[in-house]
């Protein structure tokens, strides 16, 4: 009968919440660095704002986040970038692009082109309106790839957080059930002595 009690004890009593993991990822987009910041459970961080240090420490920038959770920033330096934001409640997302990938955003680890016959330069309000078309045609392509990837990110979060979850509930189980059976055993071996 103790062991019934206690049993049943341990099962009324209260359970801690669980708490949500802080999903945070930073890739670059065009000549801006995109980010994502939410939660495990699928909501997604809309208003916060975000520090942004370089690897000294000091404050590069800030920026906030969409309805959405999400943000750019646009960086000045080849350095690595570090995106903090504090959630409340403990939650605190922190993530790092690395030195390289910014370089890259800014254009300074592009390899140098072989040295070829330049062509004949266009005429300069040609040159410039090329430019600017080409620019223009860019930036929509980034937006568009970034409106398609949007989901998918947030798919494979939610796929991530829904594997931990049953990998929990399993191992919940199996305790449960190995209970269950030392008290068969237990009931067996008093009904028998």
């Amino acid at each position: 009968m103790r062991h019934l009690f206690l049993i049943t004890t341990l099962l009324c009593a209260p359970l801690p919440a669980l708490a949500h993991k802080v999903i945070a990822g930073v890739f670059p987009s065009g000549d801006a660095i995109e980010g994502e910041l939410g939660f495990s459970n699928g909501d997604m961080a809309a208003g916060t704002e975000i520090v942004v240090t370089g690897p000294d420490g000091a404050e590069l920038g800030r920026t906030i986040t969409d309805q959405d959770g999400f943000f750019l920033f646009v960086p000045t330096a080849p350095v690595a970038h570090t995106f903090r934001a504090d959630l409340g409640a403990g939650h605190v997302a922190e993530v790092t692009m690395p030195a390289e990938e910014v370089a890259g955003i800014l254009g300074a680890a592009a390899p140098a082109a072989p040295e070829a016959e330049p062509p004949a330069a266009p005429a300069p309000d040609a040159d410039a309106s090329m430019a600017a078309l080409a620019e223009t045609q860019r930036r929509a392509i980034a937006e568009a790839v970034r409106n398609e990837i949007r989901p998918l990110r947030r798919e494979i979060a939610a796929y991530r957080e829904h594997k931990d979850l049953q990998t929990i509930l399993g191992g919940i189980g199996y305790i449960v059930g190995l209970f269950g059976l030392g008290f068969y055993l237990a009931a067996r071996r008093r009904l028998a002595g």
